[in-house]
Parts: C-alpha cells; structure tokens; sequence
C-alpha cells in the first residue's frame, strides 16, 4: 500500500553563517593562529572552534583577529547554516512533490539573525515543528573559506558563537515529533543538552518505531573537556544500539571510537550495535558498512562524484564553496531513505542508492556559496542534480572500488 503521509522530523544544530571567502589558510597571519595540538583553541582547516576557546588561546579578542584574517573584508553571503537544518532543508527540496514532509526543531534568539532564518526559511519547503524562542542570542558562525586549499579542493573553518542553542532540552521536544517516520539528530555536539540526551531520546524514538539518523559535528566541546580521549556519544556506548544509520566524517569516526585507523573504527562501530555507518572523507573514498533489518548486510568503499571533481577542476568560475557539503551528504543520504521508505515494491532500503544520493548532493554543494541552496521553483534543486546521480551509477559500473583499510 503505497503510504499517504511520511513524517521526517529533525533536532539539532541550526544558526546563521557568515561566510568569508577567500582566506588564505597558508598566509603569515593565518600562521600565527594555527591549533598547536587538539582541542587548544586554535584554528585548524576543516575543524569548528567555539569563539571563547579561540579568544583564550590567542589571547586577543576575536573579532580584532578575524578583521586580520579576511583583510578587512565583509562576509561574502549570509546564510542559514548548521548540520541539522541544512541537512533537512536539503532533505525537504530532495523530497518536494512526494507524501513527505520534513519539519525542523530547535531554539534561536530575539534578534536579527532570527528574523534572518524566519525569513530565508519561507523560501524553502522544510516546516517548523517547535522552534523555541531564547532569550540568549541566535547561534551563529563565521565560516572562512580558501577554496585553494588541498590542491584546489577547498577547506573551511568554523568559528561558532553557541549562544540559544544552550537552550534547548530534552524536554522540549513534543509527542509529535517521536511519532514521526524517522527522526534525525543532526550536530547535536553543538546543541549540549540535546548532545548528551541522545540516548533517551533515540530510544523513545525507536520505541516508537521510528528510522532514526545521527549526523554528527566535530565535537569541541568533549575534546576540550577530555584532550585526546573517544569523544561520548550520549550518556552510554549503549546509545548506537538505537541508531539506523550514523553520519561521520573520518575525524568524527576516530575520536568516537577512540581509534587510530579507520579499520579499527569500523570495527568498534560493528561491535556497538549500530545499524550501518557512512563515514565521509573529503574528496577521498568513503566507507561504509550495514548490518539491520533494515539495510541488510554490506561493507565497502565508495569514490566521489568524478564528474563534480573534474568540473571543479575545469570550470573554477563555477565553485561556490565546500561549506555545507557534509550537511548536504546527509541531507541525501535521508531522502533518498524515505523515498526508498515510501516505495511499496522496496523490501528494504538500498545502501547503495542512499551513499549516491549523498554523495552528489554533498558534491554539488561546492556549485554555490553556503550550504542551503535556494530554489527559483519547486524542484529546481532535484533537476540540477539528477544529471550527477545518472553519471555518478554510470560511474560506478564503469569503475567498481576495491575496498582499502590500509
């Protein structure tokens, strides 16, 4: 029977980035600033560091840095940012047209950067569920870019002001929002409360019989707390047994596991229970494995998107940024498991549709500034990827990968 309604509901980090680009991270200046060892303070490419921190290891105040760090230049595009409401917003252009919808929770301030997000929001199809209203100030982030860096791939760095997200509990999340088809915990290192609740809350989820997705952010503030040591996720290791489906980079996947190479993560993931993990690595293969009713059983790795890769290269005029293409990683990787969802013909969910799915919706983030895409017309952001999906199948018969933990 095919499903009249599909309900995706999601938690987590959401605030306004401020994007500077370019920032040369090899420049003299850039060198004075550099993270010296982990969770120090100091700015590091492809990492997040919360502003105080930064403040306390350079002693100096931010904002007189970062006037040096982008030569006095204002932030090239505003832009609604966070790894749980890009995601979804992607999630909810990906799905337009189809039974679902998807609906966001979270907390923001008063001020301008909340009208800032009400607005940029009623462009876009995601729904609000309980977007509570602190009296601390919007979350937001200076993201600053150098799309030269890595060979000209592009890296960013964060610098994140949490401010309301300090404000948001357990608590506040309603009955709906556990009733729901999936539910997503998107960069809940960033919203503490939500971060450390994970474990109740996926349960009740999952008692519910929810699909429940994890995407996760570097975690600064367990880094600070516990320099060197596997970052919790939740109160317990207990917390995985309640994921479907877990979303990491390789940083994450290490300092999760506490674990030195990517074989020895999978294996503490394999052994946690979780249902499947994708961790992401860059322009790099990915890895990969499932093992629920859900997925089925699979293991391996997966190549990027060559034709976003080579585009990169050719066509230099047409790259935008790499900020956002995690979020937008995760974005497909849920649409493409509630379209599989909604399918009645489908048994189970293909991992291999959702890493391509998430794969050149994560790649064709770097074709425009800041992570949310905004739509001319319903669908538009579907249409233009489309084309890098058919390639990236193409690919992928062409070019099978034989899996390499070294």
């Amino acid at each position: 029977m095919v499903k009249k309604h599909f309900k995706i509901s999601g938690v987590g980090c959401a605030l306004v980035d401020y994007l500077f680009t370019p920032v040369n991270f090899s420049g003299e200046t850039f060198s004075r600033y550099i993270s010296v060892r982990p969770g120090d303070g100091g700015l590091s490419p492809g990492k997040l560091v919360f502003r105080d921190e930064f403040e306390a290891f350079s002693g100096r105040d931010y904002m007189e840095v970062r006037e040096l760090l982008t030569a006095g230049n204002s932030p090239l595009t505003l832009n609604i940012g966070g790894p749980s409401i890009v995601s979804l917003i992607h999630a909810a252009q990906m799905l337009d047209g189809t039974v679902a919808e998807v609906y966001f929770y979270g907390s923001k301030g008063r001020d301008k950067d909340a009208l800032f997000i009400d607005e940029r929001l009623q462009k876009t199809p995601l729904k609000t569920g309980k977007y509570k209203v602190s009296d601390q100030y919007t979350a937001f982030t200076d993201v600053l870019s150098d799309p030269g860096y890595d060979q000209g791939l592009g890296e960013r760095i964060f610098i994140n002001n949490i401010g309301a997200a300090w404000d948001l509990y357990p608590e506040d999340m309603d009955e709906a929002f556990f009733e729901s088809d999936m539910v997503i915990f998107g960069g809940t290192a960033l919203v503490p409360h939500i971060h450390r609740s994970l474990l109740e809350l996926l349960k009740k989820a999952k008692a519910k019989k929810s699909v429940t997705v994890v995407n996760t952010v570097y975690d600064f503030l367990n880094e600070r707390s516990n320099p060197g040591k596997a970052w919790p996720l939740g109160s317990t290791v207990e917390t995985y047994r309640y994921i479907d489906l877990l979303i990491a980079d390789m940083e994450e996947a290490l300092r999760l596991s506490g674990q030195a190479t990517i074989a020895e993560a999978l294996s503490f993931f394999k052994r946690t229970g979780v249902g499947a993990v994708i961790v992401t690595h860059g322009a790099n293969p990915l890895y990969y494995f499932c093992n629920s009713k859900l997925f089925g059983r699979a293991e391996g790795c997966k190549l990027v998107s060559e034709r976003v890769r080579n585009e990169i290269v050719l066509y230099p005029e047409r790259v935008g940024d790499t900020t956002g293409c995690g979020d937008n990683f995760a974005g497909g990787a849920i649409a493409s498991i509630a379209e599989q969802m909604m399918d009645p013909h489908k048994e189970r969910v293909n991992i291999d549709e959702v890493i391509a799915w998430a794969t050149v919706s994560g790649g064709y983030a770097c074709f425009y500034h800041g992570g949310t895409f905004y739509e001319e017309y319903p669908g538009q952001k579907r249409e233009l990827i489309e084309p890098y999906y058919r390639d990236y199948q193409l690919q992928k018969t062409n070019r099978p990968f034989i899996p390499d933990y070294r």
